[in-house]
C-alpha cells in the first residue's frame, strides 16, 4: 500500500507523521458528493447503489488528500437487514415505520446473512478497493449495539431517547435480548466487510452519552466487548460520543484505537486509557468554521496535546455539512505538515 500510515499507527507502530481522516468525510461538505446524491430520489436508495457509494467514498481521498477512505453507508442498514426498514426524512433524520416494543417483535427479527441482505455494502467496498488502487486504507464501520437499539425502539432520532431508555428500566431482559441480536448481526456484518476488503473497522456509539456510567456498563460495554473480541483480523476503533466515563474500560478492551470527542482531554484520556492504545480525535468540528489561521493554530494545539505518536488526527465528531471544503483541507494539510521529529524528537527514536 502506497500510504499505510493509518494502519501502522493503529497497530501502535512508530510513524513519521500523524495520519488524518475525518468522520463523515464522504458526505455533504463536497459539491461533488451532492452532484452524485442528486441522481437518487432518496438517501436509502442512494446508500444501496454500490457504484455511487464507491464513488463518493473515494472523493475525499482525491479532493481533500486524507490518509484513509471510509466506506459510504449508514449505521441503520443493520436494523433494515434484520427486518426493520427505515426512511430518511429531509431535515428530520431516520424514521422507522415500526419499532421494537415486545418479545414477539424481537423474535421476528433475523440475524441476517450479510452477503444476502447487505451485499450492496460489500460490493461497494470491493469497488472502492479497486478505485483506490492501494493508495490509502479503507475503513469499514457499524453502529454500536446500544446506538442501533436506540433507533429500533425509539423509531427516530431523539434528544433523550426516553422510549428506548424506558425499556432498559422496565424490561431489561428484553433489552438484553435485542442488544444480543444486534451484536450477533453486527459481528457477521463487520467480518463480511473485512472479507470484502476493509483494512480497519470502527464502531460508532453515537448515543453513548445519554446513559449513566452504570447503565453504560450494563447495556453497552458488554456488547462492544463482544464485537472487539470477535474481530481479530484488522485494527479496531471504538468511538463512543459523550462516554467520558468509559475511557478506562476501553483501555482494557480488545480494541486498538479509542476515539475521543472534543470534550475529552487528551492527556487525561491517555492516563485513563493507558499507553498501549492509540487515541483518535479530537478537534471540535465547529473549529473548522474559523479562518485558516485559527484552524491551523487549533489543529497544532490539538496535535501537541496528543504528543506525536499513537495518535490518529480526526474531529471529535463528524464534519458538519455547511463547513467549507477548503477549511477541511486546511485542517488536513496542517496535520500532514506537522513535524513530529521537530516537536517531539524523543518520540521518533
Amino acid at each position: 500500500m502506497k500510504n499505510d500510515l493509518l494502519i501502522r499507527c493503529a497497530k501502535g507502530e512508530q510513524v513519521e507523521r500523524v495520519p488524518v481522516w475525518l468522520m463523515r468525510q464522504a458526505g455533504r461538505i463536497l459539491p461533488e458528493y451532492r452532484a452524485v446524491r442528486a441522481k437518487f430520489p432518496n438517501f436509502v436508495e442512494f446508500v444501496k447503489q454500490s457504484e455511487a457509494a464507491a464513488e463518493v467514498t473515494v472523493q475525499p481521498v482525491d479532493i481533500l488528500g486524507v490518509d484513509a477512505a471510509i466506506i459510504f453507508s449508514d449505521i441503520l442498514v443493520i436494523p433494515e437487514a434484520m427486518g426493520l426498514p427505515y426512511t430518511m426524512v429531509e431535515k428530520k433524520g431516520p424514521v422507522f415505520s415500526s419499532t421494537i416494543q415486545n418479545a414477539a417483535d424481537v423474535e421476528r427479527l433475523q440475524i441476517p446473512i450479510p452477503e444476502e441482505k447487505l451485499g450492496y455494502v460489500l460490493e461497494a467496498i470491493q469497488l472502492t478497493k479497486q478505485a483506490l488502487a492501494d493508495r490509502v486504507p479503507l475503513i469499514g464501520f457499524a453502529g454500536a449495539p446500544f446506538t442501533i437499539f436506540c433507533y429500533m425502539v425509539e423509531g427516530s432520532g431523539s434528544k433523550t431517547f426516553s422510549k428506548a431508555k424506558k425499556m432498559l428500566y422496565q424490561a431489561p431482559a428484553l433489552a438484553h435480548q435485542l442488544l444480543q441480536k444486534i451484536t450477533d448481526s453486527t459481528i457477521h456484518y463487520l467480518k463480511a466487510q473485512i472479507g470484502a476488503g476493509a483494512d480497519l473497522i470502527q464502531v460508532f456509539d453515537s448515543w453513548a452519552g445519554i446513559l449513566s456510567p452504570q447503565s453504560y456498563a450494563t447495556f453497552a460495554l458488554p456488547y462492544i466487548k463482544q464485537i472487539c473480541e470477535a474481530i481479530d483480523e484488522v485494527p479496531k476503533t471504538v468511538f463512543a460520543k459523550g462516554a467520558y466515563f468509559a475511557r478506562e474500560a476501553f483501555g482494557k478492551m480488545a480494541c486498538d484505537v479509542v476515539g475521543l470527542d472534543w470534550t475529552m482531554n487528551p492527556q487525561e484520556s491517555r492516563k485513563l486509557v493507558g499507553t498501549q492504545k492509540v487515541l483518535q480525535g479530537n478537534l471540535d468540528p465547529c473549529a473548522l468554521y474559523a479562518d485558516f489561521k485559527d484552524i491551523e493554530q487549533q489543529t497544532v494545539q490539538m496535535l501537541e496535546a496528543f504528543g506525536g505518536q499513537k495518535h490518529i488526527a480526526n474531529l471529535g465528531h463528524g464534519v458538519y455539512p455547511d463547513i467549507q471544503p477548503d477549511h477541511v483541507k486546511c485542517f488536513v494539510e496542517t496535520v500532514q505538515s506537522f513535524e513530529i521529529a521537530d516537536r517531539f524528537p524523543a518520540s521518533t527514536n
